[in-house]
């Protein structure tokens, strides 16, 4: 296992993306012209372009337009406004970060928690290792604990060895979450950090993200993830130089000089998670609305607790009201006796479980609307610029799908069944920042429209718009390159074509997902896999490779069409689809190398 790590120990996270106040007006002015010619756009489209004579395909495509546009509504005023890359000075003692508190000059206690179930004992030791090379201007209470939900011995062999806390239980009720509650009813630090069983802190962890908590008011913040083992690939111009000559070699210099370097197997599943953490929650810190995502978090203890005791008496009152109203309604009583009230609220109190992180698939987020939810508290949240620690990430398909089919069944849950758009307690613009983080996850559902609209065009020669004429053109056209623009600056720094490919082929796990929680089926807690699944993996890519089939088989058709004429295909027509279906062969393009993708042979070792 060591040798796999050493392959990668000289590499460093980047840095923050650099705040300029000049781009960010760009950005912004873009965003809004962007707005104004896309609901121009749209208004052109229900009123002036339907095909009136085959609303089964015009009206399921513009309702599919329609909600992608609400979607860039909420996206843009997530990345509406950035804020300088700043690190508060780490607090010195106990009265730093509370004021109020009886034992302000003692120093910091900090509790580090790294959660594991069936990880290599030895990757959970890399971890230990690196948290005891945390370093802190002052003195500080760190203590660090293995959270081990396998209840190993060679786990507790680990810990020993080590000289760090091991703490098991005898069940795995609640999973990750309840694994941390029984952890904080044996621990005692005013913070706790998070780190699963593959997170490796930086010496500066707490010296750079403790200062925050100099606000009273800091419930959690948040530290980008960083995943150190993405395939670093391959450039285009050494690939094309290798395998096909000297010639190859300068076409392909000449391409990169053009739209900038390209490495061939690069993070083939799309893992590199700073586009979220550098440009999406970073932005909203502006809203108070940065949610927790489990590893790389450091919390308030205080806060924790005491969400958690809130939301404990409000389930409660939410069981006492629905038990008392089903027994008004069956007795005909106006009113239950106090007796049996009382047993009521008894049975509610021991029925209810008290736990500071809730019981569910994405178990960091739920804390995080609840704590953001305490208006009277105010509880606040940050997003952290820097990377302090780094992760493993995954390295073959089947993993990757489990990872995000978690989190989009859990993401959808909550949507489902604890909606926070109608929280009490939350202001306009964090229910605004969910719902972009929710509302994302249903975009599979009309992804798919855009996918088979070309595919059905270019068979049947059924326009879902009334004529590919010049005036539609002149309208979609700015559109679509207004929103390229707002794109690629809104994002400056990060190349967004990965991210936005990646999100169209997601479209069938995502589905998946959407109908598993329609069901009322329970998404459940896979531990995602921290060792790499031999084999390749076309089965689990079948429906993207369908999209690319017809949409190739369907460019044939129409060309053939043209060709022979007699048929309703026209010329502007079918090459206008058969570009939009070939974007989306491309975007599907991705998902299918990721598939294929095998590490190289000096990368085949297993991480166990």
């Amino acid at each position: 296992m060591a040798e796999y790590f050493e392959k990668f120990e000289d590499r460093k996270p980047p840095e923050p993306l650099a705040y300029s106040v000049g781009r960010e007006m760009l950005w912004q002015f873009l965003a809004t012209l962007t707005l104004v010619i896309g609901a121009w756009y749209l208004l052109w489209r229900w009123q002036y372009s339907l095909n009136p004579d085959a609303l089964w395909f015009a009206l399921p495509l513009v309702i599919a337009e329609t909600l992608a546009y609400l979607g860039l509504i909420l996206f843009v005023a997530n990345l509406w406004q950035d804020q300088p890359v700043t690190v508060p000075d780490p607090p010195a003692k106990l009265g730093d970060v509370d004021p109020i508190s009886p034992d302000g000059d003692l120093p910091l206690s900090v509790d580090v928690m790294f959660t594991t179930y069936d990880e290599d004992p030895e990757l959970v030791r890399l971890g230990i290792k690196d948290a005891k090379a945390l370093e802190y201007p002052y003195p500080i209470d760190v203590r660090i604990h293995i959270l081990d939900d396998g209840r190993r011995d060679a786990m507790r062999a680990v810990a020993e060895a080590e000289g760090v806390g091991y703490i098991a239980r005898a069940t795995n009720e609640g999973f990750k979450a309840g694994n941390l509650r029984n952890a904080m009813e044996q621990t005692s630090g005013s913070f706790i950090v998070i780190c699963d069983a593959d997170t490796r802190p930086f010496p500066t962890l707490l010296a750079r993200s403790l200062g925050h908590f100099k606000d009273p008011k800091v419930a959690w913040v948040q530290t980008p993830q960083w995943f150190y083992d993405l395939p670093a690939g391959e450039r285009l111009t050494d690939r094309a130089l290798q395998k096909y000559g000297p010639k190859a070699g300068k076409m392909a210099a000449a391409i990169e000089r053009v739209i900038g370097p390209v490495r061939l197997g690069e993070d083939p599943f799309v893992n590199d998670p700073q586009m979220f953490y550098d440009v999406i929650q970073r932005r909203r810190n502006r809203a108070n609305a940065a949610f927790c995502c489990g590893a790389g978090s450091i919390h308030r203890r205080e806060a924790v607790l005491e969400a958690s005791l809130r939301a404990f008496g409000s389930s409660v009152e939410k069981r006492v009201i629905a038990a008392e109203e089903d027994i008004t309604l069956e007795s005909k009583e106006r009113s239950v006796s106090p007796a049996l009230l009382e047993a009521i609220k008894t049975e509610a109190v021991t029925t209810e479980i008290l736990t500071p992180y809730r019981f569910h698939v994405s178990e960091d987020i739920y804390t995080s609307i609840v704590l953001h939810s305490d208006r009277e508290r105010g509880w606040k949240s940050v997003q952290h610029p820097f990377v302090e620690s780094k992760m493993l990430s995954p390295q073959d398909l089947l993993t990757w799908q489990i990872q995000r089919f978690k989190y989009a069944g859990g993401s959808l849950d909550i949507l489902m069944h604890d909606n926070p758009l109608f929280r009490r307690g939350l202001t306009l613009s964090q229910r605004m920042m969910y719902a972009a983080t929710f509302y994302s996850y249903l975009g599979s559902l009309w992804n798919v429209i855009f996918l088979a609209a070309p595919i059905l065009y270019l068979f049947s020669g059924i326009s879902p718009v009334a004529a590919y004429s010049s005036s539609f053109f002149l309208h979609v056209l700015p559109f679509l390159i207004s929103l390229e623009l707002a794109m690629m600056v809104g994002t400056w720094g990060i190349s967004g074509y990965a991210a936005k490919s990646s999100y169209l082929s997601f479209f069938p796990l995502g589905i998946r997902a959407f109908f598993t929680v329609m069901r009322g089926k329970k998404i459940s807690f896979p531990v995602t896999p921290k060792v790499r699944q031999s084999g390749q993996f076309l089965r689990l890519v079948r429906p993207q490779l369908a999209v690319i089939g017809l949409t190739l088989a369907g460019a044939v058709w129409g060309l053939a069409a043209l060709a022979i004429g007699g048929t309703e295909h026209t010329m502007t027509a079918v090459v206008t689809n058969i570009l939009w279906g070939l974007n989306n062969c491309l975007a599907m393009s991705g998902i299918v190398a990721a598939a294929l993708w095998q590490p190289p042979e000096d990368d085949q070792g297993e991480v166990s």
